[in-house]
């Protein structure tokens, strides 16, 4: 059942009649699906998605992508390699063509043409990669602007280069971190709530987790369900320690973080990300930072089956306080230091939310630096026993 029986103080009928009206003019499932969505809309909830049906049977057309970013050079009439992006080549969704074994392309050099097809300015460079994801394409490409001394090179273009862009961003922040704190600070950036936000954490805190502080970035965080999974490890108090001769010296419980910690949030941290911000707070973890959150927390279990293939989903169940409130949603969780990403800082390379991360989690680490404990010296021989 939906979470509010009152629907929301909506007369549901009168609702569904409003929109029923529509339903004789809807001309294709494109068309009802929007008409739903507009009755739906109507509670002012999160989490009510429609979608699927019967749709007619297209065939999209595919672009190729190099993950790298070209940019005309009018005066030579070609096309030049600005920038390509690194990728990790042994995941294949964040595989970056131009750095595969055997490519040696590089930034600066000059793609002179696609599969035989002259490539100049000021021709679209992408009408030549139509259809062309995941399948061999010859690159012409040059380190001056000319056809003279060009070689041929296999790639295999991919139909999307997000996962690469958000990479080198994650690698951008981590080494502005890096530089800023001189290597004493780690960065971790979750993407969503779901398994790749899961294996990022394990990914990006394990290695760091000696580090005097660590900055946790949720913004644009998708959601799921595994906030509380984080959060035991985020939690977990030192309460001892053991060394041996033979290894060094180790924390109890295995694999505590012994530091300080910020967290940075935005407008497009939703769902499970709201979760994140709020339990943050809510642990005394560190202070958070940046804008207020979606605020999207009545949840779903799954979708409601349609006759036509079609779906609906039910906002079920939503989170309240231990004062017996209703937490987040349509308001959002808002940080204790909140900054605005400016686009016109943003474009100049700026982060103003990450700065203020370095800022607070530096101080915190001023003030209250925390060390292990070293080992302590090593005990005296034991006296000699009668006898002996």
């Amino acid at each position: 059942y939906f979470f509010e029986p009152a629907m929301n103080g909506l007369d549901w009928e009168k609702v569904r009649d409003k929109y029923a009206q529509l339903v004789p003019y809807a001309a294709s499932r494109y068309d009802l699906t929007y008409i739903m969505g507009e009755m739906i809309g109507e509670l002012s909830n999160s989490h009510t998605y429609v979608g699927g049906g019967d749709y007619p049977d297209l065939h999209p057309v595919t672009m190729g992508l190099l993950g790298a970013e070209l940019e005309a050079d009018s005066p030579r009439g070609m096309y030049r390699i600005k920038k390509i992006y690194p990728g990790e080549n042994w995941d294949s969704k964040l595989r970056s063509p131009l750095t595969e074994p055997g490519v040696n392309v590089k930034e600066g050099d000059y793609l002179v043409a696609v599969n035989g097809r002259a490539l100049r300015v000021p021709q679209n460079p992408y009408e030549l990669f139509v259809n062309t994801a995941n399948e061999n394409v010859t690159l012409t490409v040059n380190s001056k602007p000319s056809e003279d001394g060009a070689r041929h090179v296999q790639v295999k273009p991919i139909p999307d280069d997000f996962g690469l862009r958000e990479l080198k961003w994650i690698d951008t922040n981590r080494k502005k971190v890096e530089a800023a704190t001189n290597g004493r600070v780690g960065y971790v950036y979750l993407p969503d709530m779901g398994s790749d936000g899961l294996s990022q954490f394990v990914k990006q805190f394990f290695p760091q987790i000696r580090k005097e502080g660590i900055i946790f970035d949720v913004r644009y965080n998708g959601g799921g369900f595994v906030d509380q999974l984080i959060f035991e490890r985020l939690r977990r108090m030192l309460a001892g320690m053991t060394a041996a001769r033979n290894w060094e010296r180790s924390t109890i419980p295995d694999v505590v973080f012994y530091g300080s910690m910020v967290c940075i949030t935005n407008q497009y941290a939703a769902s499970d990300g709201d979760f994140f911000s709020y339990f943050f707070k809510q642990y005394k973890l560190g202070p958070l930072i940046g804008e207020r959150t979606w605020g999207g927390v009545r949840g779903i279990r799954g979708n409601i089956p349609l006759i036509d293939g079609g779906y609906i989903t039910r906002p079920e169940f939503s989170l309240y306080g231990l004062d017996s409130k209703w937490l987040i949603e349509n308001r959002g969780v808002a940080p204790e230091n909140e900054i605005d990403n400016r686009p016109d800082l943003v474009v100049k390379g700026q982060d103003p939310q990450l700065e203020k991360a370095i800022e607070l989690v530096m101080q915190q680490i001023e003030a209250n630096p925390k060390k292990l404990p070293p080992r302590p010296p090593d005990l005296p021989p034991y006296p000699p026993g009668p006898g002996l």
